[in-house]
């Protein structure tokens, strides 16, 4: 089904919502948008006004949710609905595709079904997720782990940013504290289009993909315990340096998630992203470190490898170097395999509008991991140029996002009971 997608309509909605909490860059569109802002509350004004200008009747649950809400005359009103979105929120000097491009190809696909004059049998409910980026409130996925019930509203309001300005205080000053809560288990399907943010799909060639699971990831937190001491003064072999333990740490991560992709998942990772030395002095002997690291993969088992590397390499430094370790799991999400239907449908309509796609898996984190605990959820991805995102030279060419609109537009209507034939 070819859809008569609209790709400058499309533009102009991405590049008038990167106009809000725009900031200065050297080279390409920066913006800042964190949840409960005056930059958030215009993105969302203006993504309301669109909802509306569309016919769509448009709600705002408690956590700040914004949903809106097609039933066209050839639909049950009854009938479980298709859903489709992303995410307005951004980190501070992100670009303008990470989030909007998914919401407002949401809008186009229900704009182009109406210019074609198709006729849905299910509501089409295009979708704006609070907090995904995690930059404010929480640690990311906010409105949509309220969605599926896995927080509930009174915590999710009650999280505080770093000024102790509450979640509910925040969306009350922009007006955006609604009623209610958006239950996504109520969903016949969800389907969100996101950039890639690597560059599968620019290296293929291939304007859409599909992917097929969204990689898993723990977050592990290390803290290793030594004795702090004089650097000139403490002979070397009188030393416990805790810096000197958690280079071989580091070095461990590293080898273990080498190992496991040549011999086990080309897509699993390993990283030690963070150090906090204490107390951090060219002239003092490292007492405490404290590590943070990360582990993801598309499959457990390799995640679970890497994991027992970490705890295996912390035994051995505390017999070998005379450190005391500790070791918590503070952050697990399991891989999530997206719906096999509805990421056939995808393939069909990528086939029906002369668009050629490509199945791949997410190395990042989406709202779509949550949805898919409680539906039938689908991730389409668009390419990312050079793989950069979270960046104002984040770029999608125009003529890809029209073309995975295209894909999506035909996944939703497949998905919302369009007749072929319409």
């Amino acid at each position: 089904m070819r859809l008569p997608v609209d790709s400058e309509r499309l533009r102009a909605d991405i590049e008038r919502t990167g106009e809000f909490g725009a900031v200065g860059a050297d080279r390409g569109h920066g913006r800042t948008v964190l949840a409960g802002t005056e930059p958030n509350r215009t993105a969302r004004e203006y993504l309301c006004q669109q909802l509306e200008g569309a016919g769509l009747d448009v709600t705002v649950d408690a956590v700040g949710n914004v949903a809106g809400t097609w039933t066209p005359d050839s639909a049950d009103p009854d009938a479980p609905p298709v859903a489709v979105g992303s995410h307005l929120d951004s980190v501070p000097e992100g670009g303008i595709f990470d989030g909007p491009l998914g919401v407002y190809a949401g809008l186009e696909a229900v704009r182009a079904m109406q210019d074609a004059g198709v006729a849905p049998a299910r509501p089409i409910t295009v979708v704006s997720f609070t907090e995904e980026e995690g930059q404010r409130f929480a640690d990311g996925l906010l409105g949509s782990s309220v969605a599926v019930g896995e927080r509930s509203v009174e915590t999710a309001l009650a999280l505080e940013d770093d000024d102790g300005v509450t979640l509910r205080e925040a969306l009350t000053e922009i007006d955006y504290h609604g009623e209610g809560r958006l239950d996504a288990s109520e969903w016949d399907a969800w389907y969100e289009l996101h950039i890639e943010q690597d560059t599968s799909l620019e290296s293929t060639g291939v304007p859409v993909g599909v992917v097929t699971t969204i990689t898993g990831i723990t977050h592990c937190a290390v803290e290793i315990r030594g004795e702090a001491n004089h650097a000139g003064a403490t002979a070397m072999d009188d030393r416990t340096d805790a810096l000197a333990a958690a280079s071989e740490l580091v070095l461990a991560v590293e080898r273990a998630a080498d190992e496991v992709v040549a011999t086990d998942s080309p897509s699993a990772v390993g990283t030690v992203g963070s150090l906090d030395v204490t107390p951090n002095a060219t002239n003092v002997v490292p007492g405490t470190v404290t590590a943070g690291i990360d582990v993801r993969d598309v499959t457990r088992e390799s995640m679970e490898r890497i994991v027992a590397r970490v705890t295996e390499t912390l035994a051995r430094l505390e017999r070998e170097r005379g450190v005391e370790t500790s070791f918590q799991r503070p952050f697990d999400l399991a891989p999530t395999p997206m719906s096999d239907r509805l990421c056939r449908a995808a393939h069909d309509a990528g086939a029906q509008a002369g668009v050629e796609t490509l199945d791949l898996h997410s190395g990042a984190a989406h709202d779509t991991m949550h949805v898919a605990d409680v539906t039938d959820a689908a991730l389409l991805f668009a390419p990312s140029r050079d793989g950069i995102s979270h960046n104002p030279r984040e770029w999608t060419d125009w003529e890809d996002c029209a073309a995975a609109t295209r894909v999506l537009a035909g996944a939703v209507a497949d998905a919302a009971g369009v007749s072929q034939t319409d």
